[in-house]
């Protein structure tokens, strides 16, 4: 039974228009994107300018150059092995394939050096690049070097050489996964979008609090004593 009409349809309209609100959002109405696609990728590339980590983690892998290190590595699959093989000995290293296994010897630094040469294209969205240097899709490529890395890190702790692992934790996370999750993302100053994120900001906080409101009054409407 309904005890305060008023209430009771105010907070019937403002739930009605919430979700009226909440269709549009899902329509594409922003150049072909709807608005969570769009701003998931406005706030991407605004992000991106900031996750450019590659040119310090060349610094920091300087002084592992000419640190010659002998791995066994485990891969998933054979063809993960042979691809994964490919990119150590493009970085000088030797790699013997034996199914699932690659048996690595090589310069640490120069592994590294490749990798975040791989990353730093791939983060620049120049992925052909990297394909035609390998000869299979660049996603793959940054793929394997992010398993690679993995299997390094595991083998270089277990031999007690933490600083290596450690270096080698720090170029997956910094420059391989990043370089992955925004590749073909164009990075975006936020100063060329500061109207759109303040709105964006604003209007998250007043559609949280709109869709409160509206259940408050539904509920006092019906006669429940809700403290605001």
């Amino acid at each position: 039974m309904i005890a305060h009409k008023s209430l009771f349809f105010k907070g019937l309209g403002l739930l009605v228009a919430f979700f009226i609100v909440l269709f549009l959002m899902f329509m594409p109405l922003i150049n072909g994107h709807n608005f969570l696609n769009y701003m998931d990728n406005l706030y991407n590339t605004i992000s991106k300018g900031s996750a450019y980590y590659i040119p310090k983690m060349k610094a920091e892998i300087a002084p592992y150059q000419g640190k010659f290190i002998t791995l066994d590595l485990a891969m998933a699959t054979e063809r993960e092995a042979k691809e994964t093989a490919l990119l150590l000995t493009k970085s000088g290293a030797s790699a013997q394939i034996d199914g699932v296994k690659l048996k690595v010897s090589g310069d640490l630094g120069a592994i590294l050096a490749n990798c975040l040469e791989d990353s730093d294209l791939m983060f620049n969205n120049q992925g052909e690049q990297i394909s035609a240097k390998y000869g299979y899709p660049e996603k793959q490529v940054l793929y394997n070097w992010y398993r690679a890395d993995i299997q390094m890190n595991k083998e270089l702790t277990h031999q007690k050489l933490f600083n290596e692992a450690k270096i080698v934790a720090s170029v997956q996370a910094k420059a391989v996964e990043c370089a992955f999750n925004y590749y073909k993302i164009v990075p975006e100053s936020i100063g060329n979008k500061i109207g759109v994120v303040i709105f964006s900001l604003v209007f998250y906080v007043i559609y949280t609090l709109w869709f409160g409101f509206s259940i408050l009054f539904l509920f006092e409407g019906w006669g429940m004593q809700l403290g605001h």
